[in-house]
C-alpha cells in the first residue's frame, strides 16, 4: 500500500470539505442574505465561535496541506539516519492529522449544541431571544412550531440548514483525519511507499 498517496488523496478531500465549511459558517452571518441582523448582534452566539471558519476550514486546510505536500518531501534521512526521511514525514503528519481531528471536532460539537439551542430570533412578544433553547432539540420534530420566530424570517430553517450542513461536513472531515492518523502510523512503522522515480540515493 501506498501511505504517501493515501495520504495526499485524503488531503485533497479535506481541502474540499474545509471549503464548504468555510461557505456554510459566512452565509450563518447573513440569514437570507441580510446584513442587518449581524450589525445589530441578533445572531445566535455559535455562529460567533466560527466553527466552520477556523475549526473545519482554517484548521483542516493546515493539515490537508501537510497530507498533500507529502509526496513532495525528500526521502533522504532524519534525526541522524539515513534512508529514514520518508518514515518520520508520515510520523509527523500524524500531528497534523491529529490538529485536525480537534479543528472538525470543534465545528461538530459546536454545530450539535447549536442544533440543540435553537437560532436566536424575534418572537411574537416582540423579544428576541433563544424561543427553543428549552425544548432540547425537540423542535428539530416540530416544524409547526417553528413560526414562533417572527425575525428574520426563515431563521429556523436557515440554522437548521447550515448548522446540519456543518454538522455533517464536520464529521466527514473527522474520519478523513482519523484514517490518516492510522496511515500516517502505518507509513511510519512499516515505510513509506515510494516508486523508483521517488527513490533517492542518500
Amino acid at each position: 500500500m501506498c501511505y504517501g498517496k493515501c495520504a495526499r488523496c485524503v488531503g485533497h478531500s479535506l481541502w474540499g470539505l474545509a471549503i464548504l465549511c468555510i461557505i456554510a459558517n459566512i452565509l450563518l452571518f447573513f440569514p437570507n442574505g441580510e446584513t442587518q441582523y449581524a450589525t445589530e448582534n441578533h445572531l445566535s452566539r455559535s455562529v460567533w465561535f466560527f466553527s466552520g471558519i477556523v475549526g473545519g476550514g482554517i484548521l483542516i486546510i493546515l493539515a490537508a496541506s501537510v497530507f498533500i505536500g507529502l509526496e513532495h518531501e525528500d526521502c533522504c534521512g532524519c534525526c541522524g539516519y539515513q534512508n529514514c526521511g520518508k518514515r518520520c514525514v508520515m510520523l509527523s503528519s500524524v500531528l497534523a492529522a491529529i490538529m485536525g481531528l480537534a479543528g472538525c471536532g470543534y465545528c461538530v460539537v459546536v454545530a450539535a449544541l447549536a442544533l440543540a439551542e435553537g437560532p436566536m430570533c424575534l418572537n411574537s412578544n416582540g423579544q428576541w431571544n433563544y424561543t427553543f433553547a428549552n425544548t432540547e432539540g425537540q423542535y428539530l420534530l416540530n416544524p409547526s412550531s417553528w413560526s414562533q420566530c417572527v425575525a428574520p424570517e426563515n431563521i429556523v430553517e436557515w440554522n437548521v440548514t447550515l448548522f446540519s450542513v456543518l454538522l455533517v461536513l464536520g464529521g466527514i472531515e473527522f474520519i478523513l483525519c482519523l484514517i490518516q492518523v492510522i496511515n500516517g502510523m502505518f507509513g511510519g512503522i512499516c515505510g513509506y511507499c515510494c516508486s523508483h522515480k521517488q527513490q533517492y540515493d542518500c
